[in-house]
């Protein structure tokens, strides 16, 4: 009989707006082991906590080109991904586990085709389109250290910025949500 090994997940917090982790390139992912394979389920732990949709590593803290998501019941961890065609417009309202409580209205691609790297080290190929679609490019920019007000318009970005400090400052109420249209 061998002896089995537990390993524990290590909780991470999920970094907030302000933080300088979340304004840096994250780095490639050159060799996927166990430490990558722990990783990725702290990251579903903590993106599934939260909740939220998808989950970048600079999120956590960690500088890897890492995301995972869950959008039907079904987790996924991709790695070093990449935007390889992109097509249309869709305006929808965008909301950041980095930015809890606000909500902005944005304009990205309706499709995108998302190149990246499984957990099983496979080069893998996703069409996606409007919600997914929409959760790869806000969990790239991530990765490529961009937040969301820096896809906002210049009028929508002041108003997020207000309406974020006064959240940040508990100026609303628990769970309370803010939404800001295309301007």
């Amino acid at each position: 009989m061998s002896p089995q090994v537990a390993f524990q997940i290590v909780a991470y917090d999920i970094r907030t707006f302000g933080d300088p982790v979340l304004t840096s390139v994250a780095e490639q992912v050159e060799n996927i082991d166990g430490k990558i394979v722990r990783l990725s389920q702290a990251m579903l732990q903590a993106m599934y906590q939260a909740p939220g949709l998808g989950l970048a590593a600079p999120q956590i803290g960690v500088q890897k080109q890492i995301f995972v998501y869950d959008v039907d019941g079904e987790p996924v961890t991709l790695l070093n991904p990449r935007i390889v065609e992109s097509r249309g417009e869709w305006v929808y309202d965008e909301g950041c586990l980095s930015i809890p409580g606000l909500y902005v209205e944005m304009l990205r691609p309706k499709e995108v085709l998302l190149e990246a790297v499984d957990l099983g080290g496979n080069t893998i190929q996703i069409e996606a389109d409007e919600l997914l679609a929409r959760l790869f490019q806000h969990e790239l920019d991530h990765l490529n250290g961009v937040l969301m007000f820096e896809r906002m318009t210049p009028d929508q970005r002041e108003e997020a910025l207000t309406e974020y400090k006064r959240i940040a400052d508990g100026g609303t109420s628990e769970g309370e949500t803010r939404h800001i249209g295309l301007k």
